[in-house]
């Protein structure tokens, strides 16, 4: 099993889902938005999971549309939903039994600005996921910024992770720490090379 909790996102395949499942990855998050290049049809959604066990589907939309995302979300049988739009989460919690993940891009906000929207929405969430686009990286900054928060929050990090010393850095520093990585394209079907994502899960393996 993993030290802590770990987030995939991204997830467009059954052998990144099965291996990670494997692992002991807590939650998979699948892409609904049919604009995003990691959107999965419901029917390949269904593929999936019905493969799974014992892991938290997450439905994960950019949309900033509330009956947009209800509309799809009523395809896909899933156990948490991830936006992106910090506005949609009352109403959300308002029309669906469901935990709500909210992701944060620090392409968009400075690391000091970050703390206030985690006190200003932490009864909504039951994490936040920070995640870059741009490929940031984990600066000094950014690490002491983490380690005041990640006692308080429950904080998913998914930027700066380029390896397993990185991932072991970080959460040698801050035990409460969560990871957040990234699924990617088969070769082939059936066939995968895993990479560095198979050398971080296994270093967050307990010993």
């Amino acid at each position: 099993m993993l030290t802590r909790t770990v987030k995939i996102s991204n997830v467009t395949n059954l052998s990144d889902a099965r291996y990670c499942a494997g692992m002991g990855v807590e939650m998979l998050g699948f892409s609904i938005d049919e604009d995003s290049p990691n959107y999965i049809t419901p029917k390949k959604f269904e593929d999936i999971c019905s493969w799974l066990a014992g892991v938290t589907l997450v439905a994960e939309t950019a949309q900033s549309d509330p009956e947009n995302i209800l509309k799809s979300l009523s395809n896909y049988p899933v156990h948490a939903v991830q936006v992106e739009d910090p506005g949609l989460l009352n109403y959300l919690h308002s029309e669906l039994n469901l935990p709500l993940i909210l992701r944060i891009s620090v392409d968009t906000y400075e690391a000091g600005e970050v703390s206030s929207i985690l006190s200003r929405y932490e009864g909504d969430v039951t994490h936040f996921l920070l995640e870059s686009d741009n490929d940031a990286e984990l600066s000094e900054e950014w690490m002491q910024v983490l380690g005041n928060l990640s006692s308080e929050y429950p904080i998913l990090t998914g930027f700066g992770l380029d390896n397993e010393y990185s991932v072991s850095a970080l959460t040698e520093l801050f035990p409460q720490i969560g990871i957040a990585l990234r699924g990617s394209e088969e070769i082939r079907p059936g066939y995968k090379d895993f990479g560095s994502m198979m050398d971080i899960l296994e270093a967050l393996e307990e010993q």
